[in-house]
């Protein structure tokens, strides 16, 4: 028997058409029906790939003593977290508010108005962890939507306009670049000298948190925000949360070394690490970076991606019902494996006879997860072994793969791969970057000619969300500045107008995750804070700043800093939330360098002068490259009459060049410009 989610396109949605709950999907014939009948909502958000969301199907949802209850006291609705994040965006901050923390699977019990009365993350059967169990939470939910019916619903309104106060803007405050020293000085109370990361376990990757610190690194020297960069990024690459067989990164790990993940890929943890071990490599030059991110976006392009040339979102952490089972290893299994290249393997591999790897299921007491000792770049041997340990693995069962393709992973993994093909040597990535930019353009679009954040199937659509829009454009600037092709830039800032229509709040600045099309929320949402993955706003107010110098566009930087300004106070008070928001400052107070290469199409210099510009590897840029004689140039004119005034000096390239606002003498030979930027 299957309820209302097999018609569903979300495979998470379908992973509980089979369960004996009557679940709907987030819609008004869910209201509708609890309207009419008085009762109250059950609300379950998670995702596919989810861990305790497929332990808490296992254990109740599956259950037909449960399923009776909710099928006769409540409406139960489900909704895929990835597929709506605004929806989870709202409850979860509710239930940060309530309980004073959030998680997947997140819970809640709602009115038919959709206001929340009561809030939690995952609930066993039977009360156990120090934790209530459903079967009796819900009997009290019962007992008090009959008996206390009145009392619930002003209690319902009463906790929404809460958590709408909580949502009021702080008042602005103003911001210099000492909110930048504070932001380092806090990442290095919290940083971990000796295993990397800045938190006790569970520790996430936060690459927006490294790209912070290579910045401060670069425009105050400190060695410090350096050491701290390469020492974590190493240990995460020795770790077990990197999968030294299949390549590509877990999603975090449970343990302050890490060494034992949680055993999810995602989509866009793989998108941010392969940009921060790009920069990485752009600012240090050190090889391994760079190999890693090659690895992982190996990992992309042989696992998730899809045939239209999008990628698929995750990969569970579970098979044949076990949590890690497809990436753990027997000592003795490996042994056999291997056979005489065995001890010289261990030597670089943290394997050990009674496992490393601890589990509550028995089967895995004696199981190890690789972790590496010493690197393994310059060993052809120990990399044949790991193809070998491979091939072995691929006999096994795969974890599940959720392939809904999201355009705002898209948009990441876009800028990864725009990033990684700007390195010498990587430019085949351009083309998957590429690929998937055109596959968004010509199919995710609807007929209002808005974005959309889901792949298309059947007639069903869900309208872009703000990172969707923000994400994208980043991607897009990513690729102009691979292939100076400027139709990436139009389609940016023609995006970003877009983004401003639909989410932009008018009268205090700032952006809204659902747009204005949308009306089935009890309220927006901004989110700013910087967490697995930083924020709508935060790209948005970046990318904003980047085309406005593009374009030399005063109403986009206006916009910018309009919204900048509206989350001041929330930036002063705890800058590390906001690494990656911090660093629209030095597009806001012009800490950048700007070039534009005017240059005749017979040079054969252009692509060393660019080679060399990349190869310095500053983060924060501005790159025209004008083709001065080009038959496209009423074009490009067209598109930056600001270039009308740079002239051709040379008659082979002129270089226009500016650093922290203040301009230089034109620059028409390479032994100048490398003597520049040394």
């Amino acid at each position: 028997m299957k309820n209302r989610l097999s018609k569903e396109l979300s495979p998470y949605l379908k992973q509980h058409s089979h369960n004996p709950v009557d679940w709907y999907p987030w819609g008004e014939e869910a209201f509708e029906k609890a309207k009419k009948e008085n009762k109250p909502i059950f609300l379950s958000i998670g995702y596919s790939t989810c861990h305790w969301c497929h332990v808490m199907e296992k254990e109740s949802f599956e259950d037909l003593e449960i399923a009776n209850i909710l099928n006769e006291y409540f409406i139960s609705i489900k909704v895929d977290r990835e597929e709506r994040p605004d929806i989870d965006s709202v409850y979860m901050h509710t239930c940060n508010i309530l309980t004073g923390s959030g998680g997947w699977p997140l819970t809640l019990f709602l009115t038919p108005d959709k206001l929340p009365f009561f809030a939690g993350t995952y609930f066993p059967k039977e009360t156990k962890y120090n934790r209530i169990g459903l079967k009796e939470l819900i009997p009290k939910i019962i007992i008090t939507w009959q008996e206390k019916h009145s009392d619930i619903l002003e209690s319902a309104q009463e906790i929404t306009s809460h958590i709408m106060q909580t949502l009021a803007q702080k008042s602005s405050t103003e911001i210099g670049e000492d909110v930048l020293h504070k932001c380092f000085e806090q990442l290095k109370f919290t940083f971990d000298s000796i295993n990397g990361g800045f938190s006790p376990a569970p520790k996430f990757p936060m690459p927006h948190q490294i790209s912070f610190l290579l910045s401060y690194y670069q425009y105050y020297k400190n060695e410090d925000a350096l050491q701290m960069t390469e020492l974590t990024l190493e240990k995460m690459y020795f770790g077990g949360i990197f999968d030294h067989i299949g390549n590509g990164f877990h999603r975090y790990s449970t343990d302050e070394k890490w060494l034992l993940p949680h055993f999810e890929k995602m989509l866009y943890d793989q998108a941010l690490l392969i940009y921060s071990y790009t920069e990485a490599y752009q600012v240090t030059k050190k090889e391994l970076y760079l190999e890693i991110a090659k690895k992982t976006a190996d990992y992309c392009i042989e696992n998730l991606l899809s045939e239209n040339g999008m990628f698929c979102s995750a990969e569970d952490a579970d098979s044949d019902g076990f949590e890690g089972k497809f990436y753990l290893w027997d000592f003795d299994e490996i042994k056999s494996i291997l056979k005489e290249d065995f001890y010289e393997f261990i030597e670089y591999f943290n394997i050990q006879e009674n496992g490393n790897f601890s589990s509550y299921e028995k089967e895995h007491t004696r199981k190890s997860i690789l972790h590496l000792k010493k690197n393994i770049t310059q060993n052809e041997k120990i990399k044949n072994c790991l193809i070998k340990l491979n091939k072995e693995r691929s006999k096994r069962n795969r974890p599940f793969k959720d392939t809904k393709c999201l355009t705002d992973w898209n948009g990441l993994i876009i800028a990864a791969f725009g990033k990684l093909s700007q390195v010498k040597g990587c430019e085949k990535y351009l083309d998957y970057a590429e690929r998937c930019a055109k596959f968004i353009f010509s199919n995710m679009f609807n007929e209002e000619g808005l974005l959309l954040h889901r792949n298309i199937c059947s007639n069903s659509e869900i309208i872009a969300k703000l990172d969707d829009y923000s994400f994208l454009i980043w991607g897009l600037v990513e690729l102009y500045e691979s292939t100076f092709n400027i139709e990436y830039l139009i389609k940016a800032k023609d995006l970003s107008y877009q983004a401003i229509d639909l989410f932009y709040d008018k009268e205090n600045g700032g952006f809204f995750i659902s747009s204005n099309k949308e009306k089935d929320l009890i309220f927006r949402k901004k989110e700013i804070y910087d967490g697995a993955v930083p924020s709508g706003n935060s790209i948005l107010i970046i990318y904003l700043l980047i085309l406005s110098k593009y374009f030399e566009n005063e109403d986009l930087k206006k916009i910018a800093e309009k919204s900048f300004q509206i989350f001041s106070a929330n930036i002063s008070e705890y800058p590390v939330g906001y690494t990656k928001l911090l660093e629209s400052i030095f597009y806001l107070y012009d800490k950048i360098d700007e070039y534009t290469i005017v240059y005749s199409t017979n040079s054969g210099q252009i692509d060393e002068i660019i080679d060399i510009i990349k190869s310095n590897g500053q983060k924060h840029r501005i790159i025209h490259k004008f083709p001065f004689d080009a038959k496209n140039n009423n074009h490009y004119l067209e598109v930056f009459p600001q270039l009308l005034e740079k002239q051709l000096i040379n008659n082979i390239f002129t270089i226009y060049y500016c650093r922290n606002n203040v301009c230089y003498s034109t620059i028409t030979d390479i032994l100048t410009l490398k003597k520049i930027l040394t």
